[in-house]
């Protein structure tokens, strides 16, 4: 139960940093005079893929490390390599059916995948000692 809320406060962190890092985005595009509505859904599509790739990837990382406690350390590690290349799949298979509608922007789709990785960083520069 613990891990769950952990999976879920860390989402809800990379959650809001692509909230933050997407306003940053558009504010950039506003300023370029580049800002349309294929911006819009290509920064909300892609800033929902990288927290959703976040989420999936926390809940199988979760779910390993308590088959590790359970005495079952090759069983959590060959769940975690076995995820990765699913979970990359799935992203550039949603990636590419989005580049393909026409409906997004390529480069604000992509950019919120790149956030994730600062994110982390930003956020445990901010977290408390022992929490």
């Amino acid at each position: 139960m613990e891990s769950r809320k952990i999976v879920f406060k860390e989402t809800a962190v990379i959650a809001l940093g692509q909230a933050i890092c997407l306003a940053v985005t558009f504010g950039a595009y506003v300023l370029l005079g580049r800002f349309s509505l294929s911006v819009l859904l290509g920064g909300i599509a892609g800033a929902l893929l990288a927290t959703g790739n976040f989420f999936f990837m926390a809940v199988i990382t979760s779910l390993a490390a308590d088959r590790a406690e359970g005495q079952d350390v090759e069983g959590g590690k060959k769940m975690i390599k076995g995820s990765y290349p699913i979970r990359i799949l799935v992203l550039a298979g949603l990636l590419f059916i989005c580049a393909k509608s026409g409906y997004f922007d390529i480069l604000s789709l992509v950019l919120p995948l790149l956030f994730v990785r600062p994110i982390i960083t930003i956020a445990e520069f901010f977290r408390k000692k022992g929490a």
